[in-house]
């Protein structure tokens, strides 16, 4: 087990001190990085104890301890998982050589550019989040958003070491380009289109935790999975805090449907929007944004770069050990769904070729287990979530051309129109969501829409004041 020595200036478990050159570029991008979080992260709470979880080592149990803390004195720092003895290359043409402790210089290009839009996300997420802590529904979630948020700034920091430490000059301009892109930004913005868009209110950031996080999941596990091994064991170590983020968002956006039910049989009624609730409609909707954008952030079903990616060893599949193939793939061949005629169809394709239909399809099915969840609450009142169709309201892919409905069935552009305000957010349902934002600061109480967590944080009540102002 490696523990991580806080007693230095950026806390970590690489022997930092043991490389002069990357500790002192570190900590000249770390004012840059602290000048970014006052700026670009929590509008307030900047100043206020917050009951946060600090890595002490990197092991799977006991690696994490709870104490207060203002988020400005958070101490980020660079943690990767423990090295696995005599490690060989998992896939790809490389498969069974030992894996690459420097950059090859032949991947060099490709491995940034990887890291690059991974690190990306990290401050995108904070700065799309930035508002909610000014109407958080109990002091419990605004504890939990800055959680999230602390963290993502670490996973930052995570991706910025391999780029200061082995990229050079490039890596160091990237890692500085990364704080100043910024989430929505028109001249700027972030490099995923997922992350440029709002969380406006603490319903888009449950959906967003839950699903796009998820991505996140799925892509940090594929790179987990890296020939480069300070890249892999980051990741390893990144996928333990980010389960957190994607619990946040199970269980809020549970929370959401236990209170809703409540509020149905207390009124007898379908809509308890005048009694401060959140009908199970405007959270099929919500649902229904959220997915298809996150879809998207996988890419074309088809792609080229994929490919080479896995064939290079550089990113592989979810779980890669765990399959039952030869790791190589270059005689496998599955089908992806497409428009053919009007009407969607499978067409088979090299398995190479559809790495992120593959990894899609497995994001896809972990997305239904939250739903089954959720369903057993709504099924008290006879109502149930689902998840649209792959091809609906999609950007990137097979279907960006294209309108299908919730169904998968496709339609014209004129039944599209008729239909979007059953089928995603609208002005209403966001002006009705945004009018039930009124923060509750008071230990222990919760706003009318949610309903209170089954368990507090750490082991300690619910309503401890896991925020002190």
């Amino acid at each position: 087990m490696t523990t991580i020595d806080y007693n230095e200036r950026i806390p970590n478990n690489v022997n930092l001190s043991g490389d002069r050159r990357l500790q002192r570029a570190l900590e000249q991008w770390q004012p840059k990085f602290v000048d970014w979080w006052c700026e670009m992260g929590p509008v307030e709470y900047q100043d206020a104890d917050v009951f946060l979880r600090t890595a002490v080592s990197v092991d799977r149990d006991g690696w994490a301890q709870f104490d207060y803390v203002k988020m400005p004195d958070y101490r980020w720092g660079i943690f990767l998982s423990d090295p696995e003895p005599d490690r060989r290359i998992s896939f790809g043409d490389d498969k069974g050589q030992p894996v690459w402790q420097e950059v090859p210089g032949e991947h060099r290009s490709d491995l940034r550019r990887l890291i690059v839009v991974q690190g990306d996300t990290e401050p995108a997420s904070v700065e799309q989040q930035r508002h909610l802590c000014r109407t958080a529904p109990s002091l419990y979630d605004l504890r939990n958003l800055f959680q999230v948020n602390v963290e993502e700034g670490r996973h930052l920091w995570a991706m910025v070491y391999l780029l200061h430490g082995f990229f050079g000059r490039d890596g160091r301009d990237e890692a500085d380009a990364m704080l100043q892109r910024h989430s929505g930004d028109t001249d700027n913005p972030r490099i995923l289109g997922a992350f440029n868009e709002q969380t406006p209110d603490w319903l888009s950031f449950y959906f967003f935790t839950y699903f796009t996080d998820r991505d996140g999941k799925y892509q940090l596990a594929s790179l987990a999975e890296s020939s480069f091994d300070p890249l892999a064991r980051t990741c390893d170590f990144m996928l333990k805090e980010e389960a957190h983020h994607m619990f946040v968002g199970a269980t809020g956006i549970g929370r959401v449907a236990q209170r809703t039910v409540e509020l149905m049989k207390e009124h007898d009624t379908d809509d308890v929007h005048p009694y401060g609730g959140i009908n199970i409609d405007t959270l099929q909707r919500y649902l229904n944004f959220h997915y298809s954008v996150s879809l998207d952030l996988f890419g074309a079903e088809t792609s080229t770069n994929a490919a080479n990616y896995f064939a290079a060893g550089l990113k592989g599949r979810f779980q890669e050990t765990k399959r039952d193939d030869d790791h190589q793939l270059h005689g496998d061949n599955r089908t992806i769904l497409t428009v053919e005629g009007g009407r969607v169809v499978e067409h088979e394709v090299n398995s190479l070729a559809a790495i992120n239909a593959t990894l899609r399809d497995d994001y896809s099915a972990d997305c239904a287990i939250g739903l089954e969840r959720w369903n057993r609450t709504l099924a008290a009142v006879g109502a149930e979530l689902k998840l649209p169709h792959v091809g609906f309201h999609r950007a990137v892919g097979q279907f960006r051309d294209v309108h299908l409905d919730p169904e998968g069935h496709v339609i014209d552009q004129a039944t599209w129109d008729a239909n979007e305000a059953r089928w995603l957010p609208t002005e209403e349902d966001r002006a009705h969501v945004a009018s039930l934002m009124v923060p509750v600061t008071e230990a222990g109480k919760m706003a009318g829409w949610i309903a209170p967590p089954a368990q507090g944080i750490g082991g300690r009540p619910v309503d401890m004041a896991y925020v002190r102002t």
